[in-house]
């Protein structure tokens, strides 16, 4: 079994001004900075065998933040980069709520196959070791909704900076969720 400590990156500049990031690299504000600090505090006392982050930097720079009193490297992975939100990226969210979802947004069957494919990733890398894993809001939604079984929108969205625990076998994701996607406004401003 893996041990995951799943987060959220801290707020950024772009969170604050509602502008969908996306894939985009992002950056966090003094804010986003303070939280990320605040929780490698409380998992100061934590044991980590590794540290893996999205590739996209406003993650990474949450995952150094929080592993610095551990002393661990930080490994990243596209796996766990945000949805692609396509021609939506870099809009201000308020101004899509009625706004037909277009064909480059990144599918909520794709954007599950990929936390699948996460999961196990870290379950068959890491077996019976602890990993502090810090991702996005939609990304992290569906890596709960997969290891719960569950559809997305049954998952409560992670705030910046929350930490979720989850415990992780090869074994248990082998059964394909079958969901259906079902986009919502919601979902949009959980980035």
């Amino acid at each position: 079994m893996t041990k995951i400590f799943l987060v959220r990156h801290g707020e950024t500049v772009d969170n604050a001004r509602q502008i969908m990031q996306g894939q985009t690299q992002g950056e966090l504000n003094e804010k986003g900075r303070e939280q990320a600090f605040q929780v490698a505090e409380r998992l100061s006392g934590e044991h980590f065998d590794a540290v893996v982050a999205s590739d996209l930097h406003r993650a990474v720079q949450t995952a150094e933040i929080i592993s610095a009193p551990h002393q661990l490297p930080v490994t990243t992975t596209p796996l766990l980069r945000e949805r692609d939100w396509g021609s939506f990226t870099g809009r201000f969210i308020p101004d899509l709520r009625n706004v037909p979802w277009t064909d480059d947004i990144e599918t909520e069957g794709a954007l599950l196959s990929r936390a699948r494919a996460f999961l196990l990733f870290l379950a068959n890398r890491y077996p019976g070791q602890c990993v502090l894993a810090v991702g996005h809001g939609i990304i992290n939604k569906a890596i709960l909704a997969v290891h719960a079984h569950c559809a997305m929108h049954e998952v409560q969205r992670m705030l910046n900076a929350e930490v979720r625990i989850l415990n992780v076998t090869p074994s248990e994701l082998d059964t394909d969720m079958g969901h259906t996607a079902s986009p919502s406004y919601d979902e949009a401003t959980a980035e």
